[in-house]
């Protein structure tokens, strides 16, 4: 974890928040570098829950969440931690994460804290003028339910993907951006009929895996966690996790729940009239029946919900530790480099004039930058240093999958040097194939 960390410091990929005044704990920046490999993560995840399905529609609902949907929701009686403090050391912990240095007999008796953050809404700030910081993405999804049935006539099963900021007042932010109290969801909410649920949980959990293998997440870097029936949230009917094996351990990288029909049941009127089957509250102050109508019967049935959900900042971070490798070359030194998957690289391709500030290279090397951008396959870098080997270094632990030389052999031939990352072969190539070459790269 420290090699990582240094590695994101140093070239850009992440800093710690506010860091010129001594930071804020569990809070992160995502820098140049890192800023792209996280959209690239974001985009890949969208492209597979939307773009390459018939039966996903997107959204972007708002961070400020009324009280009510998470009153009815449970998170208000529920979306909290125990925890205790330490008269010894003055800190406060988790019940279940007190460090070893702490005695038992140091520690106060455990109570409740809510990991939900309030801001003041309105100008006036009182105890009725608020509203949270929503604590997961799902929540609009559920309360838009019927808005985008109406809008788009969707039926089940379909689902609703959304990314977004979520936020969680953690007692104790740890190991980087696994655990930190900003950060971003990739969460679909997939609406089935009852009874088709348990076929559609397992058809998710193997896309899922397949897709975490597809970003360069080893299956043998990962377990599924069943998780046992007393550990299961209070909206779940079952609930599978999917395990990585983090620097610091193994730990959740994913879950795939089956939410029941807990959720729109919940945020529904004429509860006593839709047969839900989970245990929810009673709901007088929703004006919305979250249910699909049989036009032959006209029988309402709530969907049942399975949902995959994913930690984007915890994506980052598992994808990082599987491609960051420190080689022993032939001559007895090393190299460190990213073997990113290249659809995620930052740098997609960097252009190398041989010589710093040489007007003939600069030039083809800055027109065939220019005409790897319009491809829009991501973000191509001229790196006009002048210093070829370090370049190729730079660019192998940043993990760009293909850097282009332009030498003098260029200014007669029109063709360039292209060398691969992972294998550091050097191919001779025309500049007029270059295109073709980088869509294959990318897009394989």
């Amino acid at each position: 974890m420290e090699e990582l960390v240094a590695l994101c410091k140093r070239r850009g990929f992440i800093f710690q928040s506010n860091e010129i005044y001594g930071g804020l704990q569990g809070l992160y920046d995502y820098g140049p570098l890192g800023v792209e490999l996280k959209n690239n993560l974001k985009q890949s995840w969208w492209r597979e829950m939307v773009f390459d399905r018939d039966d996903v529609e997107g959204l972007d609902a708002s961070i400020l969440t009324k009280p009510n949907v998470l009153k009815f929701s449970g998170h208000e009686t529920t979306f909290s931690d125990p925890m205790v403090d330490c008269k010894s050391c003055n800190q406060r912990f988790r019940a279940d994460q007190v460090p070893d240095h702490c005695k038992k007999e140091d520690l106060t008796e455990p109570r409740q804290f809510n990991l939900m953050f309030k801001t003041a809404v309105g100008p006036v700030e009182d105890k009725d003028s608020f509203a949270y910081l929503r604590p997961e993405t799902a929540q609009n999804i559920f309360t838009n339910f019927k808005n985008v049935v109406d809008s788009t006539s969707r039926k089940v099963p379909f689902g609703i993907a959304q990314i977004g900021k979520a936020f969680r007042n953690e007692i104790t932010p740890r190991n980087f951006i696994f655990r930190v109290r900003e950060f971003e969801q990739m969460e679909l909410e997939f609406f089935v009929v009852p009874g088709t649920d348990d076929e559609w949980h397992q058809a998710w959990v193997d896309a899922r895996l397949k897709w975490w293998e597809e970003q360069g997440v080893s299956r043998d870097s990962i377990e599924l966690y069943d998780v046992p029936e007393d550990e299961l949230a209070h909206y779940s009917k079952a609930t599978v996790d999917i395990m990585y094996k983090f620097p610091h351990g193994l730990e959740e990288l994913e879950g795939i729940a089956n939410r029941t029909d807990f959720d729109l049941g919940s945020h529904s009127k004429n509860q006593e009239e839709l047969n839900i089957q989970a245990a929810v509250i009673e709901n007088n102050e929703s004006n919305a029946r979250l249910a699909t109508q049989n036009l032959e019967t006209n029988e309402w049935t709530v969907p049942y919900v399975i949902e995959p959900s994913a930690g984007v900042d915890r994506g980052v971070l598992a994808i990082l530790n599987e491609a960051y490798k420190v080689e022993e070359l032939d001559d007895g030194k090393t190299r460190t480099v990213l073997n990113l998957k290249p659809h995620l690289s930052p740098i997609k391709a960097a252009v190398i004039p041989l010589k710093k500030n040489h007007d003939g290279l600069v030039e083809i090397a800055s027109n065939i930058k220019k005409d790897l951008q319009k491809l829009r396959l991501g973000r191509v870098l001229l790196e006009n240093s002048g210093n070829i080997g370090k370049s190729y270094r730079r660019h192998d632990e940043i993990g760009t999958p293909l850097c282009i030389t332009v030498d003098f052999d260029s200014l007669e031939d029109n063709s360039v040097t292209i060398r691969d990352r992972d294998t550091m072969q050097q191919t001779r190539i025309e500049i007029s194939k270059l295109s073709e070459y980088l869509e294959d790269l990318i897009i394989k």
